[in-house]
């Protein structure tokens, strides 16, 4: 198994408030390439953080670079709905992930 990191998203300057998540521009495209990072193993766990600006996602990777070119990818981060505000490598004590 790659190794585990925690990876922060924060909602960016292009999001809006007025509307919810999944009515926000370019939402098709962004649940699509999330959902094909998550069937490759890229992805393991992800979501919105309730009641902040923030997703959080548990990630698979060799290192932070392959993390930050792969989010650069998203729709949403092309676009600045998201922004990557934190990564930082985590151990699994509890628990699996496949």
């Amino acid at each position: 198994m790659k190794p585990l990191f925690v990876v922060l998203r924060t909602r960016g300057p292009a999001w809006d408030d007025a509307l919810p998540l999944a009515s926000q521009a370019g939402w098709r495209g962004h649940a699509a390439f999330m959902d094909a990072l998550v069937e490759e193993g890229f992805v393991h766990l992800g979501g919105p953080l309730e009641g902040t600006r923030d997703a959080l996602l548990i990630v698979g990777a060799q290192d932070v670079a392959e993390i930050v070119s792969r989010l650069a990818e998203d729709p949403w981060t092309k676009s600045g709905l998201l922004t990557i505000s934190q990564i930082s490598p985590w151990t699994l004590r509890l628990g699996t992930i496949p």
